[in-house]
């Protein structure tokens, strides 16, 4: 009887640790690498837009502040309440000399659609293979994580979300923009 419970309990640890192992993805993998390091420069990037000329890179930005959020998918439940939050926002960004950037895997034509059916006034950059969401460490398998990036007018990365409230994040980032804008580099 004690042999039997043994060799049971020793066949289960074995099956879980087989299965483990061959569905074990390093997290460093899972999200594409670890974040950008703050008060360095941010990850550079080019990627297609549904606007202006069709593409956007960072470089394009210099002299401004750029919040770079990336979100999972177009027309979800979240992303479409963290999109609309930006969108309401977007006057107190423009106002703060600050663009606002969304990044998905969705292509650019998911990006049009959506960005008509909720009135966005700002560019979604269509990330299809995840490079720049794994540059900013927020890949995880084939989408984007909702993270977001604070990058001043000199392309340095001044702040990150990693916990991010589709609800409340718009205000959270300005809340943090402004404290960025009034100290001293």
């Amino acid at each position: 009887m004690i042999f039997r419970r043994n060799f049971l309990s020793i066949l289960f640890i074995t099956c879980f640790a087989v299965i483990g192992w061959l569905n074990f993805i390093p997290a460093a993998d899972a999200l594409g690498s670890k974040l950008p390091a703050i008060n360095q420069p941010a990850p550079e990037f080019t990627l297609p837009t549904n606007t202006g000329d069709g593409k956007i890179s960072l470089t394009d930005l210099q002299g401004k502040w750029v919040v770079l959020y990336f979100y999972p998918k177009d027309f979800t439940s979240g992303c479409t309440i963290e999109a609309r939050r930006f969108q309401q926002d977007l006057p107190k960004y423009i106002e703060k000399n600050a663009q606002i950037i969304g990044v998905s895997a969705d292509d650019i034509d998911s990006h049009a659609e959506f960005c008509d059916s909720e009135g966005l006034k700002f560019p979604l950059l269509a990330d299809t293979n995840g490079a720049v969401s794994k540059a900013y460490g927020s890949w995880i398998g084939y989408v984007s994580m909702r993270h977001s990036f604070i990058i001043d007018p000199k392309g340095i990365l001044r702040e990150a979300f990693v916990k991010v409230n589709p609800s409340v994040h718009s205000t959270e980032v300005l809340a943090q923009l402004e404290k960025l804008q009034s100290s001293n580099f």
